[in-house]
């Protein structure tokens, strides 16, 4: 990945891991992949869909993630 893409990337992680800003970012984000207007419209055949692909493929990932840490965490606290 390119290093914008990284830090981008980066950030963005970030963002979604800080508890105070986590749903505020997330809401965003699924807001952006729903409206129609988008950093490439959605009327551009192939390229169009990009952006809201790889969005909702690391909002999934990050949200998936989350759930899992959680899962650990209260499994180690009942053991515990």
């Amino acid at each position: 990945m390119s290093l914008p893409l990284r830090s981008l990337y980066n950030w963005y992680r970030q963002l979604v891991a800080n508890p105070k800003y986590r749903w505020w970012i997330i809401a965003g984000t699924l807001m952006y992949v729903l409206s129609p207007f988008d950093v490439l419209p959605d009327f551009i055949p192939f390229l169009g869909e990009i952006d809201d692909a790889v969005l909702v493929t690391l909002v999934a990932t990050e949200v998936s993630q989350l759930l899992l840490d959680r899962i650990k965490a209260s499994k180690n606290q009942k053991s515990a």
